[in-house]
């Protein structure tokens, strides 16, 4: 029985919220494989989270003016974070956990 996309989409689905590794049919970098959470899958992509940002410096707003709680005179390290779209026709392996 052949595969349809359909049916590979319909797969992927099943790991929403998971992490996962997935493989490409290009070379470089981006053929040695992606891994992240995998948040969202449509008929023609999927989406994961390959590195999650930063949290907010500061939760309590005034009190990172107060010495020694955060201010580090402007030299804060901030990560945005990263997502990857992937275009299902280019998933060469999808690696997930067995359980």
């Amino acid at each position: 029985m052949q595969r349809t996309a359909t049916d590979f989409h319909q797969i992927l689905s099943k790991y929403l919220g998971e992490t996962v590794t997935i493989y490409t049919t290009s070379g470089g970098p981006s053929g040695q494989g992606f891994t992240g959470l995998l948040m969202s899958v449509c008929d023609r992509f999927v989406r994961i989270v390959t590195h999650i940002g930063t949290t907010p410096a500061c939760a309590l707003g005034s009190a990172c003016a107060c010495p020694g709680r955060g201010n580090r005179g402007g030299n804060q390290f901030f990560s945005t974070g990263s997502v990857t779209d992937i275009p299902i026709d280019t998933i060469a392996a999808f690696v997930h956990n067995a359980v």
